[in-house]
């Protein structure tokens, strides 16, 4: 199994892609000596009795009332508790485990006054793939993803649900069964421990790298669709795009130009077309494609930057003994980011869908209607576009912005939130709607070049037709519908299609 050597604020994407794939992280060796050092800063700051938020003193609203040195064992374990207010389905395990390695990130930067015995326990945790139970419901997204954290933090502390090996156990039973002992809070541990944005970074982390599989599997079924419908390559010419400039939509007139590079499909058609536009669907890929991918980057420079960042509160600056109150809790900069992706989402599925409907249209495509050799006794693609309509939709509803929302919580305490969290984690749904429509798609486009026989398409996209052929006939006659919309969402999904094609695609890198 691969490992993972988290950095501190050094972490690449395709690290925390690792992790989330399943690949064991340990901190990294050298964090160590800061951690030590904030740790110690906490300690002396609790030694001088001055009131200090969150070291000393209640939270949030609270944050005016002293709390005795002899309660402030008492204060972080029940700030954990009473935070840990969270309903709804459990978080996937993968993304809990990510949210746990992005809290361990944070803590090896030396600013969260955390000691050494707590932050061996999360990557205790870690390595014996103890995954807690974490409710997916219950965050604003400011001060930080409060309910969220608290299930993890409170499972570190032998109360809850932890997941291991598939079961779900009592989290004092699974410590136990892992050779770990349940933590006892030092001062501020609990407020460092749920406070921050990382169930939001993990979730919308989760999302991008799953956006870009969908991306990326929208190019090559986008490329399949211009050749089912006989559709013109001269849209992809680069000195198009180099005229306007976006680095995306470059990429992407250059991605789908090579992929049907020596399609005996397109020669056929090259000279003497009747058709002087194909329709946008078609014809503004590399625009629509493109603009999905600048996207889609800046969602990935955003997260990237929050991923190796500090967002709890106070920080602590072992240098000068401070304890700093701030605001890098508030999550605004994950909502930006996941919508930015939700929007993206969307919109790759929304220009499948319009290539769908164009192929099942025998005005628009020059093919049989519906993509059935005998339509009438058959019907065909007729549903599959309707299914491929109905997912677009869902889509376009949960691509509303989360960002431009904000209800005042902690009696007007927190007056501003970001609302990141359900932004986020509506993210996976999305893609999975997407891929759907992608995997769509790629049934109909296939469908249509079959049509084309004996010419074939370029060696690229050949190798992606055989890929679905493989697991995918072509449709003869009407038959049970659903294995195939599965068989196709599948390879989208698992990123095999991709794989499955000999050409470099654009992508987030």
């Amino acid at each position: 199994m691969t490992k993972i050597m988290i950095t501190p604020g050094a972490m690449a994407l395709t690290d925390w892609r690792a992790i989330y794939e399943g690949a064991s992280a340990a901190l990294d060796a050298r964090a160590w000596d800061a951690i030590d050092a904030s740790a110690a800063a906490v300690a002396r700051i609790v030694a001088k009795g001055a009131p200090v938020y969150g070291i000393n003193t209640g939270f949030g609203k609270l944050a005016s009332v002293r709390i005795a040195d002899d309660e402030l064992s008492t204060l972080q374990r029940n700030i954990v508790l009473s935070h840990a207010a969270g309903i709804g389905a459990p978080s996937p395990a993968p993304i809990v485990r990510l949210m746990m390695a992005l809290k361990l990130a944070s803590f090896g930067m030396g600013a969260s006054g955390v000691r050494r015995e707590t932050v061996g326990m999360l990557e205790g945790m870690l390595a014996k793939d103890l995954s807690p139970v974490v409710p997916s419901q219950g965050s604003v997204g400011a001060s930080g993803d409060l309910a969220p954290l608290s299930h993890m933090a409170a499972a570190m502390i032998g109360v809850g649900e932890i997941e291991i090996a598939g079961n779900r156990l009592p989290a004092a039973d699974a410590l136990k069964q892992a050779g770990l002992a349940p933590l006892d809070l030092g001062p501020k541990e609990g407020l460092a421990l749920l406070n921050g944005t990382q169930f939001s970074t993990a979730n919308a982390l989760a999302a991008l790298f799953r956006a870009e599989t969908v991306f990326r599997s929208a190019l090559i079924a986008g490329a399949l669709s211009t050749e089912a419908a006989k559709g013109s390559d001269a849209p992809f010419d680069p000195r198009i795009h180099a005229l306007r400039g976006h680095a995306g939509q470059r990429e992407v007139g250059d991605a789908l130009r090579t992929l049907m590079t020596g399609s005996a499909i397109r020669a056929s058609h090259a000279v003497d077309d009747p058709r002087v536009q194909d329709p946008y669907c078609l014809r503004c890929q590399p625009q629509v494609m493109g603009a999905a991918l600048d996207l889609l980057r800046q969602a990935a420079t955003t997260l990237g930057i929050e991923a190796n960042g500090v967002s709890d509160n106070p920080l602590i600056f072992a240098d000068s003994d401070e304890a700093l109150s701030g605001g890098n809790f508030h999550a605004e900069p994950v909502a930006f980011a996941a919508d930015m992706i939700a929007m993206a989402l969307c919109e790759i599925g929304s220009i499948s869908e319009r290539r769908i409907a164009m192929l099942v249209d025998p005005a628009l495509s020059g093919l049989p209607a519906f993509l059935t050799p005998r339509p009438g006794l058959n019907s065909g693609f007729m549903i599959p576009q309707v299914t491929a309509a109905a997912l677009v939709s869902e889509n376009k509803q949960r691509a509303y912005p989360a960002s431009v929302d904000s209800i005042p919580t902690s009696a007007n305490q927190e007056d501003h939130v970001s609302m990141a969290a359900h932004g986020a984690r509506r993210l996976l749904d999305m893609a999975d709607n997407a891929s759907a429509v992608i995997g769509i798609e790629l049934l109909a486009a296939c469908q249509g070049t079959d049509f084309h026989a004996p010419l074939t398409s370029s060696d690229a996209l050949e190798a992606a037709r055989s890929h679905l052929r493989a697991v995918v006939p072509t449709l003869e006659d009407d038959r049970h519908f659903h294995p195939d919309i599965e068989a196709a969402t599948a390879l989208i999904r698992a990123g095999s299609l991709v794989a499955a094609v000999p050409s470099t695609l654009p992508g987030l890198a």
